[in-house]
Parts: C-alpha cells; sequence; structure tokens
C-alpha cells in the first residue's frame, strides 16, 4: 500500500505566486492549503525574490509536503517578463531544494491537458476542473492559487501513470 504523499504546487510570479497543497491517500485527492505570496508592488527585484523564498518556505515547514511540482517557464514574446518569471520560478525552487524536496516541472499546457482534456484550456475552466476534483463547492481563491492546485493535481496524475505503466513493465 502506497504511503500518502502531500505535493506543494507552485504557479511562480514576480508580484504573485500562487501556491496549493494537495494530499493524495488511497487514490483520492484533498486540499490541504491554497493561497498567494503578493510581493511589494514598489519592491526591487531582490526584495521581491526574497518574499518569494521566504514565503515557499513558511508554507513548506507549516504543511511539511513530500514533493514539489512547479510550472515551467514558457517562452513569450516580452523577454523582460519571461526573465522575471525565471528568476521568481527560482526562487520558488531554491525554497524547495533547501527543504529537501524533490520538484517536478511542468509546461503550461501539460498542467492544462491533465485536468480539462485540452492544452489551451482558459484559467477558468481549470478553476472549475481543480474545484470538482477536490469536492470545493464555491471555491474563494486566485486564479494564481487554482494554478498552483492544477499543478499538483497534474503531479499527482503523473505519478500515478508512472506506478501504473512501472508494475505492468
Amino acid at each position: 500500500m502506497a504511503l500518502p504523499v502531500a505535493v506543494l504546487g507552485l504557479d511562480p510570479g514576480s508580484r504573485v505566486t500562487g501556491y496549493g497543497v494537495v494530499r493524495e491517500a488511497s487514490g483520492r485527492a484533498e486540499l490541504v492549503a491554497v493561497g498567494t505570496i503578493r510581493t511589494p508592488s514598489d519592491g526591487d527585484m531582490a526584495e521581491r525574490l526574497g518574499v518569494i523564498y521566504t514565503r515557499v518556505a513558511e508554507v513548506i515547514r507549516e504543511f511539511t509536503p513530500t514533493e514539489a511540482a512547479i510550472e515551467s517557464v514558457f517562452v513569450s514574446k516580452n523577454t523582460a517578463s519571461a526573465l522575471k518569471l525565471g528568476q521568481a520560478r527560482g526562487a520558488a525552487m531554491a525554497a524547495c531544494a533547501v527543504a529537501g524536496l524533490s520538484v517536478a516541472g511542468y509546461p503550461p499546457t501539460q498542467v492544462k491537458k491533465s485536468l480539462v482534456g485540452v492544452g489551451r484550456a482558459e484559467k477558468e475552466q481549470v478553476a472549475f476542473m481543480v474545484a470538482q476534483i477536490l469536492g470545493v463547492k464555491k471555491p474563494d481563491w486566485a486564479l494564481d492559487a487554482s494554478d498552483a492546485l492544477a499543478i499538483a493535481i497534474c503531479h499527482l496524475n503523473e505519478r500515478r501513470m508512472r506506478r501504473l505503466t512501472e508494475t505492468r513493465s
């Protein structure tokens, strides 16, 4: 029998980083924690990265996930935005690494396809499916937090698929 696993999902951003912790036991996903990390709008980049690192470390200490999953950086037309996103992702990953968590990365299209069945699904569609999977009637979390939960659920789905294919090999 597999031990319960808790996954910290992270949707990094230099202004808002979404996080969600989802636990799976006996094949069922349940919500443990969800929220956003907001950085000071007037702060410089180093200060923002420090806030992301510190808050992710606090979430890890409080909710003790066993693994982490984070959205991969996607290439955008605005290179400055992609660079800031990469830096925010790095700060979050560093907090996970210092805590001893393995970190898996998933592109947004894979996360959306895993939950909705379509890689180009709208954020609202993803949020709806996250709520359905977790059995939450009226979610009041931000879309960034919903995306983080989706990343955690995607990781749980990938883990389950790997276990199934390994046993058949």
